[in-house]
């Protein structure tokens, strides 16, 4: 399993766990409704939860620079590559006519 491969990996368990804490939301908004939970109750769970979220999704934001960097690199080594190649072409040509 490549790098990039990992990190898509990753990404993906990641915004499955924000929809998971997207869905803590509406159950405690459930329970404030149904009046299980005071207000002062759901906004401080409410906000612990944000801020799970925010931390997830700056995560994610952060893994996703990565795999532009990487995808970047890689695109740099075929071009580098590249020109090597056709560098040595070249010098088998010059040593053919010779």
């Amino acid at each position: 399993m490549g790098f990039l491969e990992r990190i898509n990996k990753n990404i993906a368990k990641l915004e499955k766990r924000i929809a998971k804490e997207e869905t803590k939301v509406a159950q405690l908004e459930e329970k404030f409704q149904s009046k299980k939970i005071t207000k002062a109750k759901l906004n401080i769970e409410k906000g612990k939860i944000y801020d799970k979220i925010k931390s997830i999704k700056a995560r994610v934001q952060t893994l996703k620079g990565f795999t532009v960097k990487e995808k970047k690199h890689r695109e740099e080594k075929a071009e580098e590559k590249k020109k090597k190649q056709e560098e040595k072409e070249k010098k088998k040509k010059k040593k053919k006519k010779e």
